[in-house]
């Protein structure tokens, strides 16, 4: 896809996030699917000189719609008047978050915006930081190139290989990266309008290609991914299914507490399923990468996900400790299996355990015995 056509798409999609009907019970992405056929009319007006690019404000924290529909409530209270609405991807001012009133669930927090109460695991927290672009790639073992995080809430891509590779790209039309993911990047250009433009892909994935806006990423340092007390050798981690925890110790003093989220372990009918439950028992990591790509299951009930940052697995068969950027509802199962962790605490860990990681390449593989030892246990 050309990043003039991507405009096109992109501004269609902000008149959509802009909309507040009381029936819309389609998510964004899946009203563009089904509105395709009008695009090809659309594609002639000049869309981005009329309606504005959606502006985020520079460090103000914020807040990321990461479900289909939000409802925006008076009191941080579900049983509270809903305001308004708001769409996947629409991004809100986070003024602060509040204990509330969600029934049944675990989670009681709530995010106060401008409008009202959004309960606070539809709300990915973000910022919103430009970067300064760069002329040249660093030297890697594979050539130019070099690993960068997103540092806005989200930026749009333009595939550059067309066909598309990834199952996720086959029903995305408007394909984005978000907060705090981490891709490689390996080439850059210019355009005619004078923007700067980074080809992203996957270090480890499927082998699509894509351009993004240059600015929206920060390049990772060597120095940021340094371990933490390596010269520990009785480390451990105990993942907490019962609690939805994850503790950290040396020897006996527990160093790290997180919230997290594991593989959820009943149907939406409350029986009991072993299909996406974390394998409990005592396992060591045995491979870990700054960012790769994580699918698995059937179609319908299966995932796609690309560039999932600060990955430890720990089970052949693929369940690991990761960062997460779909959901914010941790301290509750939510995941197929692997344990989802906030961003900054799945980088903590990622640093923290064995083996050790170098910058270059940002991925290693061990044999028996393995590195850290982690310990899934349920009651």
């Amino acid at each position: 896809m050309d990043p003039g056509e991507g405009e096109v798409i992109m501004n269609l999609l902000n008149v959509i996030n802009s909309i507040n009907v009381d029936e819309y019970k389609l998510s964004r992405r899946k009203f563009v699917k089904n509105s395709v056929i009008g695009l090809s009319s659309l594609a002639t007006i000049p869309l981005g000189r009329l309606l504005p690019e959606i502006q985020f404000s520079e460090n103000e924290r914020l807040g990321r719609v990461t479900v289909g529909m939000a409802e925006v409530k008076i009191k941080p209270d579900e049983e509270s008047r809903t305001v308004n609405k708001v769409y996947e991807d629409a991004v809100l001012p986070w003024l602060k978050e509040v204990v509330g009133n969600r029934p049944f669930r675990h989670n009681q927090r709530w995010v106060e915006t401008p409008e009202g109460y959004i309960w606070a695991p539809y709300l990915q927290p973000v910022r919103n930081k430009s970067n300064s672009v760069l002329d040249s790639l660093p030297q890697s073992s594979l050539g130019e190139g070099m690993w960068a995080e997103v540092t806005v809430p989200y930026v749009d891509l333009f595939l550059n290989n067309l066909p598309a590779r990834s199952p996720w790209l086959q029903e995305d039309l408007t394909p984005r990266l978000y907060y705090t993911q981490v891709v490689w990047i390996d080439h850059i250009k210019i355009d005619e309008q004078g923007l700067v433009w980074y080809q992203v892909n996957e270090r480890y994935g499927y082998g699509d290609v894509f351009w993004a806006k240059a600015e929206a990423f920060r390049p990772l340092t060597a120095e940021e991914i340094t371990p933490i007390t390596p010269d520990v050798e009785n480390k451990k981690i105990v993942v907490h299914i019962g609690y939805q925890t994850l503790s950290c110790f040396e020897g006996n003093s527990e160093v790290f507490f997180a919230p997290i989220s594991t593989g959820i372990r009943s149907d939406m009918y409350g029986n009991r399923t072993e299909q996406w439950e974390t394998p409990l028992g005592l396992r060591p990591i045995w491979r870990k990468l700054i960012s790769v790509h994580m699918s698995g299951g059937t179609t319908g009930g299966g995932y796609d996900l690309p560039a999932v940052s600060w990955t430890s697995l720990f089970e052949g068969n693929g369940v690991a400790i990761h960062s997460t950027f779909w959901h914010n509802n941790f301290g509750e199962e939510m995941s197929h299996g692997c344990v989802n962790a906030m961003p900054e605490d799945a980088k903590w860990i990622f640093r923290w355990t064995n083996p050790m990681v170098s910058f270059d390449p940002g991925d290693i593989t061990v044999g028996m015995p393995g590195g850290t030892l982690v310990e899934v246990v349920e009651d």
